[in-house]
């Protein structure tokens, strides 16, 4: 084995890793691991790159790929298979919409069931047939507190949030049940800093009041301290904890007319996310 072999570092992929909590998770990985930074812009990218090298030495395989589209996510799945030194996914490509769902584009919606939840799929897949080989490694699937509350404005994205939670501790409980040590994490944030709702173009101070939100930073700092831990559901606030478990033992009909009044008082597009 060559020496540059043998000093090689693990590998982490990261979707969406151009910006946001993406970006947020290759920096601070940065230090002990070269990366796969996989998003649909090229620039941001090599410019995260560039960063990553100068500040900890990281190399980084650069795809630029959308995701929803099946000759790109081919080629990222098969790239995660073929990698020996994956060590840690991120499935954290993602976006929403605010329109009610039979009046928002019927492209908008399937791009979004493809993006969330057949390329965490197909790249989970890729990814666990060399890990689960190797006995080693893990995959860390960004869901959403939405996984958790339901409302008007966003029946896709809630719908498939709360399939990557699923699917993610379905596969944690197969591994447990031969004894693997990959190990899968659910993670839930709420309100997060980034560019996901400029994309949207909604007003974060119409959504929440400002102790609801949270950085990047914050939520992939609960992240890691949840992955140090094998903790499967990671959910980043204390506030986000107590809501998500008072919804989810409340009857269905408890939990859909406080959505309702939540939605009466902001509207479809500020209850979406």
């Amino acid at each position: 084995m060559s020496s540059e072999v043998a000093l090689a570092r693990p590998v982490v992929a990261i979707t969406g890793a151009s910006s946001g909590i993406g970006a947020a998770f290759a920096r601070k990985l940065a230090p002990g691991h070269d990366f796969i930074l996989i998003a649909r812009r090229r620039d941001r990218l090599e410019q995260l790159a560039s960063e990553l090298s100068a500040e900890s030495g990281s190399r980084a395989e650069l795809l630029q790929a959308d995701l929803s589209q099946e000759s790109d996510l081919a080629e990222a799945a098969a790239t995660l298979e073929a990698n020996e030194r994956l060590a840690l996914l991120v499935n954290n490509a993602g976006f929403g919409t605010t329109d009610l769902f039979w009046e928002a584009s019927l492209e908008s919606q399937e791009k979004m069931h493809r993006l969330h939840v057949m390329a965490t799929m197909r790249l989970s897949y890729g990814a666990l047939r060399g890990m689960v080989a190797r006995d080693k490694g893990a995959i860390i699937n960004v869901s959403s507190v939405a996984a958790f509350v339901r409302a008007p404005g966003s029946a896709s994205y809630c719908a498939t949030k709360s399939w990557m939670a699923v699917f993610s501790e379905a596969i944690h409980l197969e591994l447990r049940s031969i004894g693997s040590k990959v190990y899968v994490q659910a993670l839930c944030p709420g309100y997060t800093y980034s560019e996901f709702h400029e994309t949207l173009g909604v007003d974060r101070n119409k959504l929440a009041p400002s102790p609801l939100w949270m950085t990047a930073e914050q939520v992939v700092d609960a992240s890691l301290r949840g992955f140090r831990r094998q903790q499967f559901l990671v959910i980043p606030g204390w506030h986000y904890r107590l809501v998500t478990s008072v919804l989810s033992k409340i009857p269905a009909g408890w939990r859909m007319a406080l959505a309702s009044a939540v939605t009466r008082r902001q509207g479809p597009a500020q209850a979406a996310q």
